[in-house]
């Protein structure tokens, strides 16, 4: 629950702190490509004279190597340190979309190799970011709000990124917007690397243990009930696209969708803007309720000015949550493995949304709108059960020989030290 005053100095007093706003702001533009990959593919294969089937071969492959990539990548990140990793990988995965860029879609293989190379060295530049807050902010409330600053920030991407392509695109082409957008990601890892904190970033010692972070049954089961909350959010996707053909007005879809943001983006600055006390964990079980609750209104599929207020509702608990999630992440994660356990929750979280588009379009077609817009109130729903079938288990955080984790109960300590931050 929150306190009853509104945090000290709040959005502005994370941003004023030395090197935040270039952290954040650096990480958002490096994260461009993969915020904007799948339309950026999509508008690149059709001026290619490529089909629908042929972009939504490339956007899967784009996505299953995002998903392999990003926590092997995070492992590297903690054995390594952050510029040793993000740079490189950022200049690899930006020579991929290149090489697409500059050759096209033939021959397919050449193609499918050149996502694949794009996805699977994404820089896990998320993770990154959630593991440098401590060293930056210090206190536990500070990075709790930066917690929340950052699901903001990423709704904010996921908005501006698209207009930006499309704007690329307009003004070149749609090749020209992929050489664009993918050197502007370098330059977004290059401004972090390149800060004093990542560069002075070390992970924890951690025990060599071949499963890494997911050998924490708290991780764990967390990342279970967040791919049902990815399901969710993917099955909201396909379902918005239906509901649009169905009233033959496309342009609805982007409504809904803008709808479905605002809603996070307002939760998001709500829920960043109190100092919460208790532990997150029982906070998380409560958001999780609420967000299952408001994706369930949807399946009403009322007119288009209501189902618009209905999609700003369902989107209200989910920045919230992730932001919550984070702070659980963090607590749960064994010692020295801080960015692959982010990296696993953001794979978990897009693998579980790829698969909720993919129950969503059969599912719409055999039983209609609704039914998709009920695999999202579903997916909330499971993702609340696993949460209160693994209480005890999310209930321990952190064995007492790892490096201290944020309060359980009650108001935070003055410090946290989850990872080391010291040279080598």
């Amino acid at each position: 629950m929150a306190t009853g005053t509104t945090a000290h100095g709040g959005y502005l007093d994370i941003l004023r702190a030395p090197h935040a706003a270039r952290l954040l702001a650096g990480t958002l533009v490096g994260r461009l490509p993969n915020g904007t990959g799948p339309v950026a593919l999509t508008l690149f294969v059709r001026d290619q004279g490529g089909s629908y089937t042929l972009a939504g071969g490339l956007i899967a492959a784009y996505g299953v190597a995002t998903a392999i990539g990003q926590p092997l990548l995070g492992r590297a990140v903690d054995l390594k340190g952050q510029p040793r990793v993000q740079l490189p990988a950022a200049v690899l995965s930006a020579l991929g979309m290149a090489l697409l860029a500059l050759t096209g879609i033939a021959p397919l293989a050449l193609a499918y190799a050149a996502v694949v190379v794009a996805g699977l060295f994404t820089p896990p530049l998320e993770g990154g970011l959630r593991a440098l807050w401590p060293s930056v902010l210090g206190r536990e409330d500070r990075i709790h709000r930066a917690y929340a600053l950052d699901a903001v920030a990423q709704e904010i991407m996921f908005t501006a990124g698209p207009l930006l392509l499309t704007l690329l695109v307009s003004l070149w082409s749609p090749a020209a917007a992929l050489l664009v957008i993918n050197a502007l990601g370098v330059l977004g890892a290059l401004a972090v690397v390149l800060s004093e904190p990542s560069r002075a970033w070390r992970s924890a010692p951690r025990e060599a243990h071949w499963l890494g972070a997911l050998r924490s049954p708290g991780l764990l089961a967390l990342l279970g009930s967040f791919f049902f909350v990815g399901l969710a959010l993917g099955s909201i996707t396909v379902a918005a696209v239906a509901y649009a053909d169905d009233r033959n007005a496309p342009a609805v879809y982007g409504r809904l969708m803008a709808a479905l943001g605002l809603g996070a983006l307002l939760g998001g600055v709500a829920y960043g803007a109190r100092r919460w006390a208790g532990a997150p964990e029982r906070r998380l079980r409560v958001l999780v309720l609420l967000l299952a609750v408001c994706y369930l209104p949807l399946v009403l599929v009322p007119g288009p000015a209501a189902m618009t207020g209905l999609s700003v509702l369902a989107g209200v608990f989910l920045a919230p949550a992730l932001a919550c999630a984070f702070l659980v992440v963090d607590r749960h994660a064994p010692r020295g493995t801080v960015t692959e356990a982010f990296s696993w929750l953001v794979t978990t979280f897009g693998v579980g949304s790829a698969l909720g588009s993919a129950v969503a379009g059969p599912t719409v077609e055999l039983a209609g709108t609704a039914s998709g817009f009920a695999v999202a109130g579903a997916g909330g729903l499971t993702a609340l059960l696993v949460l209160l079938a693994t209480a005890r288990v999310l209930a321990a955080p952190a064995a007492p020989g790892d490096d201290a984790r944020h309060a359980v109960d009650g108001e935070a300590p003055a410090v946290v030290h989850t990872e080391k931050n010291t040279p080598r």
